[in-house]
């Protein structure tokens, strides 16, 4: 069930590289138990914008807002940055990030990569964070590749690790940026059916993704992106089934031809 109240909001954000303007003032607002799908071609601001959530990359103008909390700034335009950095630590350690590519530590098993971070950054002891760590690689369906290092695994098991790894920081949302994009077709449906079982949970989700069926059957709300700027949104069912922008039309049209 989605809880009114929202995990995280963004207002008005702008961001450019140079003269590249890339966002050019995005709101969307994710609530507790809601999934949010960001779709849109390549370079229209999707992974920009989940960057700039997470504080990846600093926005010029705009309000971000998680849990009830807005982030402070010093300086302006491209001079801004957070102004208090146990605020974005915080943040950070309450809002997971799963990448296109898999970003696990090549020398560390695949347990040792899931319990780091709990250990490291949140102070858990071994013995949870092993426990906790065993328990989510479980729910990911790679239990048994715990002592095995991420040039044994499939593609497709690493990015299930990753999703582990960002579950095991107990977060209040999870980002994923093109998570199955790296992936061949058979590969990238072990990794839909992990993200379509966290839905089914009521995780909190904003998803960058190119897989229009992954958006259309796990979102409750789903964003177009063009040239940095929101040019429709809706329910998966009036977007997907009676797009009214014809950007939009193109893009599915250019989509299901692929």
């Amino acid at each position: 069930m989605i809880n009114p109240k929202p995990v995280i909001e963004i207002k008005n954000l702008h961001k450019s590289f140079g003269d590249l303007n890339v966002l050019n003032g995005v709101s969307i607002s994710a609530k507790q138990g809601e999934v949010i799908s960001l779709i849109g071609s390549s370079g229209s601001g999707k992974s920009t914008l989940l960057r700039c959530a997470n504080l990846l990359e600093n926005s010029q103008q705009g309000k971000i807002i998680f849990a009830g909390e807005e982030i402070k700034w010093i300086g302006s335009g491209k001079n801004r940055a957070p102004a208090d950095s146990n605020q974005v630590r915080l943040m950070r350690t309450n809002l997971s990030m799963v990448f296109q590519q898999f970003n696990l530590w090549s020398h560390m098993t695949v347990l040792q990569n899931v319990m780091e971070a709990p250990v490291s950054v949140l102070g858990m002891e071994k013995e949870k964070a092993e426990y906790n760590a065993r328990d989510y690689l479980n729910k990911v369906g790679i239990g048994e590749k715990c002592d095995s290092y991420p040039a044994e695994l499939s593609g497709g098991q690493q990015q299930r690790a990753a999703i582990a790894r960002a579950l095991c920081m107990e977060p209040s949302a999870l980002l994923f940026d093109e998570p199955t994009s790296a992936l061949d077709p058979e590969l990238e449906q072990e990794v839909i059916k992990v993200i379509k079982d966290l839905a089914k949970e009521g995780r909190t989700m904003i998803i960058v993704t190119h897989d229009m069926q992954l958006a259309a059957d796990v979102s409750d709300h789903v964003v177009f992106l063009h040239k940095g700027l929101i040019e429709e949104e809706g329910s998966p069912n009036s977007l997907f089934k009676s797009p009214k922008s014809e950007r939009l039309q193109k893009f599915l049209s250019s989509t299901r031809a692929a």
